[in-house]
């Protein structure tokens, strides 16, 4: 799941203590995410998007002053 957020293998690699890369390979693709379903919120202050971001919700887009968020269900 940290792979899908970040998108940084290496970081994961380090996550999860492994030597090698092909071991963190082998792990991220034994997960599917079928189903891309999420939660939406929008924030119209720093401190709501603030309150967002701390709760797992990541920025996607912003529109007309507000800040569009998303977190997988």
């Amino acid at each position: 799941m940290t792979y899908n957020k970040t998108k940084d293998i290496l970081y994961v690699k380090k996550l999860l203590g492994h030597k090698s890369i092909n071991s963190t390979l082998l792990y991220t693709q034994l997960i599917s995410f079928e189903g891309d379903e999420y939660h939406s919120s929008v924030a119209k202050t720093t401190e709501e998007a603030k309150s967002l971001i701390e709760s797992g919700f990541e920025y996607v887009c912003s529109h007309q002053d507000l800040l569009l968020f998303r977190k997988r269900k």
